[in-house]
């Protein structure tokens, strides 16, 4: 029987995006996940959510259905799965199954190197300094402190904690010269950070911005967004991603302003019940 991570990696080749996320990814291999797998598929829960992936030899034969409801009569309090990459069997399995559309979460993209157009030159105002993560006492804690005021309404992102951020910067892709922190010039507090993340010798990631909401207004978010870019760049990046909740505008803008453009098959999408 195939594993779930080579049925994940034929799923990713098949329809162009990952079925799995990071957070899911690290959960699984962590065993804080509850895992049942059939030959040709298998579902995930974790906590309230869903995430149900079909091998696509063997899709289009009613397998997806069949594990859903399973999946329903055995854990009745999930409420939520994503469908990475706007698949159109998950969204028509979705429909028939009655669970509705709530959040569609945008990709975006960067060209780098080149032959793409240059970045801005990076202005750092007065009254502002950057420094890269573990150059001052404190960073782990003022990220943490930022990440939580920042995403204080985001279901993911905002949980973070210690021992969340330890395993991510325990990945083999982290680099501390990767997340630039802005900080007021006399050392007190963090204006915001960027946490960049590098997939391969050509691809990266604007993986987290977080902006104090108290800082909110002064262009930080712009500011750290460039640094990390221009970080990104020197490293011989040459395409940079990010993902953006698609009504979050003032966001949209910021990134649109740097170059980033949006396709609508780079978008995935949350599908959410009223659990039993």
């Amino acid at each position: 029987m195939p594993s779930i991570e080579a049925i994940a990696q034929r799923a990713a080749a098949a329809d162009g995006a990952a079925p799995l996320d990071e957070a899911t990814l690290m959960a699984l291999r962590s065993g804080q996940v509850k895992s049942t797998q059939h030959d040709g598929a298998f579902y995930l829960v974790r906590g309230t959510e869903l995430t149900l992936v079909v091998d696509p030899p063997a899709r289009r034969h009613g397998l997806g259905t069949a594990l859903l409801g399973e999946a329903l009569a055995q854990y009745p309090q999930l409420s939520s799965a994503w469908s990475h990459g706007n698949h159109p069997g998950a969204a028509a399995l979705a429909a028939s199954a009655g669970w509705d559309r709530v959040r569609d979460l945008w990709v975006m993209r960067r060209p780098l190197g080149p032959d793409a157009e240059p970045l801005p030159e990076l202005e750092v105002p007065a009254g502002v300094k950057l420094h890269r993560f573990g150059e001052r006492t404190g960073d782990s804690y003022e990220v943490l402190r930022v990440n939580r005021e920042a995403f204080a309404d985001h279901p993911e992102q905002g949980s973070m904690d210690l021992v969340n951020m330890a395993q991510r910067m325990a990945e083999p892709w982290f680099d501390p010269a990767g997340l630039i922190l802005a900080a007021p010039d006399n050392g007190l507090g963090t204006l915001g950070f960027h946490w960049t993340k590098r997939h391969s010798e050509t691809l990266g990631e604007v993986y987290v911005v977080g902006v104090d909401p108290r800082s909110q207004g002064r262009g930080i978010g712009r500011l750290v967004t460039l640094a990390g870019l221009h970080h990104l760049a020197d490293e011989g990046i040459t395409e940079v991603l990010l993902y953006v909740e698609a009504t979050n505008k003032a966001a949209v803008r910021t990134y649109e302003g740097l170059g980033f453009t949006h396709a609508d098959a780079d978008t995935h999408v949350m599908y959410a019940r009223q659990p039993d």
